[in-house]
Formats: structure tokens, sequence, C-alpha cells
């Protein structure tokens, strides 16, 4: 496809820019970056879930050679626990994760000391010689439970969050039918392909410290790191490198990547950590553990007329940079796209000894989403009637859009800007055949197979703001670079980002350039979180673009001699419009002429260059509906998905996509001696490999030799539930 004002970039298949390096095995991810001279750094982390330290041996660590130091807390009391990523919130301060364990231990895996050594094998050795003294204490694992003592005055229970609206209590009470429900969400957390890794080096010359191996909000962590060791943002740099996966829980602050660059400045050398698997599981964050106690009163129709919803938080052993975002967006956004009267939601964020918990994968809409949607399923089995039923008495129509809420989430009042929800149903219904596929279900029952079908809809949020903003340059060869805060973690930002680029700009977008998560270069960036990227920095990028191609057309009229509105920017080049094979200008000859030094500059502002911001004053509301088909082993008990499909479509600025249906795919074990693979060479009774064909594409590829690709049910905790 050629460049030109009536290319278009944006919405088109394209080969992903990001892909090359990492195909070819020249990406530069965490483990990838080193300095000459670096020291290791290894964690000594808690080995129990709660008590009190009484010594900290580290001499026999200390007297190894090539270890240069080994610090515990008190060695580091200057530095302050770690604070929360939209500033200071008092009431939760006490609750804050310090750097290195003071005093007690509160989560198995727990930094207690850290080692620094000249290589990783000798400070993993150095870290296995400290010796820990704790004396423990009694453990809180359920967040129900009655609250302890988490610190002298301070109970477990950090807050108690409250939203809602109307009388819940009167209509509870003159309700015809009154559903209660006990729902629990297991605890969760991301296990991305590559680590958490961190690299910190400082600069003595320039005062300039730098955090390498960051991910997803790198400004958001430089001004924290500046908060905690006093330092201007601007002499801190945090640079994004390849990231392999996020979900959520990669790029927050962690303590490891406070001690890096602490040691760094206080040893003098570049000082590198490279989190293994296990620490990985123990000391990331987790998330989603809720316990919902749920009332709904209902009239014999099915609809609901109040909601009454007390929950348990599990927060795990402290607060993290997240503070109580998600317990408090829980509350905030449960009654999803459904007309609820009254509502009233309390919940109880509360400590446990486990790992402290923050945000993964759609933080809280995936809890209230189950809750919800079992709810309505509740309904429909207490009135003996559909449950699509159900979501079409109860759903918000189009007339009433938009729908405001008096509820809050990520502190803006609730209003949905637009939606369709029966539609939507209608849609997906129509494209399962769902007649045909619920009859087949029905003779599969008879037949006595335990297999049945479910559906859900969610009400999603996208472009979060307030603001976002890129810089657009050009240089003499004609080549763009797009500058932005924002950070790739796999998902096609650069990709995106240069397609909206090269449309208004008229290039191909592989001239593009996207610069991103390098806070150097560009003073803001809100990262990639939140579902906000195409929203927020594409939408900025649109402007900066808009601004780019005026400033070039501006200054091609006069060297041209021609209005500018009578120029056309096609092909990097600015032609006119009725000649568009006539004389022309590159954007590289103009990058030139406007170059600070040039004689044909005139009163503009040097450079071919331009800054576009984004600004929004409220987030909008997707939404859609899943579907799936699941078995259950009547022997084993065993359950497995046999497919999926999902259909999304867009609220304002937000794009849609189409229905999917997924058929089964799955690893499972060696065919001949079930064991589970550790390696593709590991059973040594494995079969020649053979074609496996895609069931969705029919395309054959041949499989690792033994193993089979079948359906597998998810190995998360899974959710539970109880109706009374």
């Amino acid at each position: 496809m050629s460049g030109g004002s009536n290319t278009r970039w944006i919405g088109q298949s394209v080969k992903r820019l990001e892909d090359p390096p990492l195909v070819r095995g020249r990406g530069r991810f965490a483990g990838d970056i080193a300095f000459p001279h670096q020291l290791h750094m290894r964690i000594v982390r808690a080995n129990h879930a709660h008590g009190k330290i009484l010594a900290i041996d580290t001499s026999a660590a200390r007297a190894l050679p090539g270890v240069i130091a080994v610090w515990t807390a008190a060695d580091i009391a200057d530095v302050p626990p770690i604070d929360f990523r939209e500033g200071r919130i008092p009431p939760l301060e006490p609750y804050r994760q310090p750097v290195l364990a003071t005093g007690k231990v509160r989560y198995v895996g727990e930094p207690v000391a850290a080692v620094f050594a000249d290589d990783p094998y000798v400070a993993e050795d150095a870290a296995d010689l400290v010796a820990l003294e704790i004396d423990e204490l009694p453990i809180l694992l359920a967040a129900d439970a009655e609250p302890g003592e988490f610190s002298a005055g301070r109970s477990t229970e950090v807050s108690i969050i409250r939203q809602g609206y109307g009388d819940v209590d009167a209509v509870l009470r003159s309700a015809p039918i009154v559903v209660e429900l006990e729902l629990a969400i297991g605890r969760h957390s991301g296990v991305p392909l590559e680590g958490r890794g961190a690299i910190g080096r400082y600069d003595a010359a320039r005062d300039i410290l730098e955090l390498h191996g960051a991910a997803k909000v790198p400004h958001r962590n430089r001004e924290l790191l500046a908060r905690m060791l006093k330092r201007a943002p601007s002499s801190i740099h945090v640079h994004e490198s390849h990231v392999g996966g996020g979900f959520g829980i990669r790029g927050e602050l962690y303590p490891e990547d406070v001690l890096v660059c602490v040691a760094a400045m206080r040893l003098n050398r570049p000082v590198k950590w490279i989190e293994d698997r296990r620490e990985h599981l123990i000391a990331a964050n987790h998330s989603r553990q809720q316990l919902h106690r749920l009332r709904a009163a209902v009239d014999g129709e099915g609809r609901i007329l109040g909601i009454d919803d007390r929950y348990f938080h599990d927060q795990g052993a402290y607060v993290r940079t997240h503070a109580a975002r998600v317990v408090h967006m829980t509350a905030g956004i449960l009654p999803g796209p459904y007309r609820v009267p009254a509502y009233r939601a309390v919940g109880h964020f509360r400590l446990t000894n486990k790992t402290p918990a923050a945000t993964y994968r759609a933080p809280g809409r995936y809890e209230t989403t189950f809750v919800r949607e079992r709810l309505v399923d509740a309904i429909a089995t207490r009135l003996n009637i559909d449950a699509n039923e159900v979501r079409r008495r109860n759903a918000i129509t189009v007339d009433e859009m938009p729908y405001h809420r008096p509820l809050e989430a990520l502190g803006e009042e609730i209003e949905y800007d637009s939606g369709d929800y029966v539609g939507l149903l209608d849609k997906l219904l129509v494209a399962l055949e769902w007649d045909k596929r619920k009859a087949e279900l029905a003779r599969r029952r008879a037949a006595g197979e335990a297999v049945g079908a479910g559906f859900a809809m969610f009400v999603e949020k996208s472009g979060l703001g307030p603001a976002d903003g890129v810089r657009i340059e050009v240089d003499s060869s004609g080549a763009v670079e797009l500058i932005t805060g924002g950070a790739s973690l796999g998902q096609g930002f650069e990709t995106v980002m240069a397609q909206v680029c090269a449309e208004i700009l008229g290039v191909d977008y592989r001239r593009v350039r996207v610069t991103h998560g390098q806070t150097d270069r560009i003073a803001h960036g809100i990262g990639a979180h939140a579902s906000r990227a195409t929203v927020m920095t594409a939408s900025a990028t649109h402007n900066g673009a808009v601004k780019l191609r005026a400033k070039a057309i501006d200054a091609a009229a006069e060297l041209m001699q021609a209005p500018a509105d009578a120029l056309d920017l096609i092909d990097g080049k600015v032609v006119r419009k009725d000649q568009p094979s006539g004389p022309s200008i590159s954007l590289g000859e103009l990058a030139d002429h406007l170059a600070p030094t040039s004689n044909t500059l005139g009163d503009r502002e040097p450079g071919l260059s331009a800054e576009g911001w984004f600004h929004v004053q409220h987030q909008v509301y997707p939404y859609g509906m899943h579907f799936a088909v699941a078995k259950v082993d009547r022997e084993t008990g065993a359950a497995s998905p046999k497919g999926w499909a999902a259909r999304c479509w867009k609220s304002s600025r937000t794009m849609s996509a189409a229905i999917r249906w997924r058929p089964p795919l799955r690893i499972t074990s060696c065919q001949r001696c079930a064991r589970l693979p550790r390696s593709r060479s590991s059973c040594a009774r494995s079969t020649p490999a053979r074609s496996i064909r895609s069931a969705s594409k029919g395309q054959g590829r041949a499989a690792s030799p033994g193993w089979e690709l079948r359906l597998r049910p998810p190995s998360t905790t899974p959710s539970a539930c109880r109706v009374r």
C-alpha cells in the first residue's frame, strides 16, 4: 500500500513494527541489559507468613569472597515505604510496604535482606547464608475472619468502602422474592514469560539515576522514585526495554526496583536484579480474591428491584501502589448493564498474611461480572425462566442512554454514554444459531452427557484520562519519529501509533519510528494500562500529526508560491492537488528549510515538529457478551470447556469486534506415558511428530513429538458459588 492523502492505514491489517527484532532474536529484555562493573542483587525472603524478626545474621554472607554488601532494613532506614501511584493517601500510609521488612514479616516471600555481589551465583550462595531468626505469630488467611492486629493500634481492616443509592432495606422487606448468594473469586496472578527485572545505574558526572527494565508506567514510577528518594524527577531516567508480557502486574514499583536504584547510588556501581520463577509466584502482585455475600430483591417476572452486596477484599499483607483502587471500583461498577433501582455495596478492605494484591487483567470488572452474572443465573433458576430473558428484562435500553448512576469508579461518577445491550444479545444469539445449538445440547444431556452452555454480559471501561501527549519530529531524510510516554507490552502499540501518524502525514507507516517508555525523551506519559492507549495516545498522535501536516503545507506554500489550500501531502511530498505528478517538495527538504540556521525559516518555530495533546472529561464504557460450552466428566469430575464465542461492541471512541468461535485447543500430557512435559525431549517414549490442523483456520503444522493439542480447563483457582 502506498502512502498518500487517500491512504487509509487505520484499520488495515499490516505487518507489525514490533516483531522483526523479536523474531530474529535481537530483542533487548531486562536480562539482556548489562553495564561494565555491574553488581548482582539477590533477595533474602521470609519463609514465614507472619512473625517477629528477632535477628538477621549476615556475617557468613558478608565473609563470602565476591560479596560487596548485605543490607537489612537498618542499612536503609532513610528510605520510606513504597508510596502510592496517585500520590499521598494519608489514611492508607501506615499500611504501605517497606522496601525491606522492618520489625515483622507479614507474608512468605517478603524481602528481608539484599545481597550484592560481583557474580550472580555468588550472590545466590550468599543469600542462602543469611540466617533469619523469626518468632512466629498467628496467621490470618481469610479476609472474612475476625480482623487481627497489623501494628500497634491498627487493625488489619484498612477501611470500609461504601457506595449506593436508594432505600435497600425497604426494598428487601417488601420484595416478593429475595435471592441470596455467597460467591467466592479465587486468588489469581499474572505469569508472564519474562519475570521482573531491574537494573539501576547512577551517572555521578551528570547526577542522573537510571532505572532500566521498566514497563507499563515508566513516568509514574519516575515520579514515585523521585518522591521516595527526594530527587528531582528530571534527574531520574526510567527506560522501558522489550517486555515479555505484563498482564497488569508487571511495571508497578516493587521493593526490588527501589533497592537497585539506592544501591547504584550508594555502591557507585550498576546493580542488576533478575527475578526467578519462584520469586515471581510469591512476590509479584496477586489479585482478585474476594468473597461476596449478596442479596437481591426481585419481582415475580425476574426484574431486579435492589441489590445488597457485602464483600471482603483480600488485599494480602500490605497496600501497594494501587491503594484501594480495586476494592473501590468493585463497589462502583457491580450493577453493570442492568437497571438496579436500589443498590448498596459495603466492601471490607482487609489485610491477610499473603502476597500483597493489586491489579491484574480487568481488575474489578472480572470480579463484578462474575458476581452479577451468577446472580442473573440464580434468578433465572429460582423463577424457572431463561437467563437471557432475565437479562432482557433488566438491561438498560438504548432510549435510556446516556445513563447516569450515582456511583463512582476511578474518581469519576459513572455515566454510560451509549449502548444497546439487548441488541448485542440478539446478534450473538443469531450468530450462534442458538435455537439449534440449544436443542443439540439438550439431546446430548438426554444421552447422558454432562454438558451445558453459559452466557455472560459485561460493561468495560476505556479512555481513562485526563490527558496524554506526544511529540512528532521529521528529520532531513524524511523519516518521522513519534515520541510518546505510552508503553508497549506486546499489544501492537508501535504499529497502531505509526498507522495513525502515517495516515495523517501521507507517508508509509514503516517510515514512522515510535519511541516510547523513555522518560528522558518526553516529560509526560500515561504508560499502558486501563484500556486507554488507543483512545488517549492515538488521539494525541492524530492531533499532533494534524498540526505537523499544517506546518509542512504552510512552509511549502511559501516555497512553492501556491495557496496552502491548493496543496496536498502525498507519499511524503507536498504537491499541488491539481498536479500531483508536477513540482513537489519532500518532508525531508522541508525539515532542512525549517532548521534553526536556515535562511528560509522566517518567523516560524524551528524544526518540522509538533506536539499533540488529547483531553477527555469522562471515560467511556464499551460492552460485550461471552458464550461458552463446557462438559463435566461424570467419573472424574473434571470440567473442560468445549468452545467459546464473544461479541464486543463499541462505546464512544472505542472499536468493535466481531464474534469469534474458538474450538478446543490445549497441550496435554504425553500420548503414551501421560507425563507432563518439562521439555520437548523429556519423554523417552514420545511418539513421532504429527500434523495438527487448526479447526478454525484449517492450516496444518507440525506439533512437538508426542504432544497433542486439545482443550484443557484453566489452571487458575476456580470461582465458587453457593445458592441459598
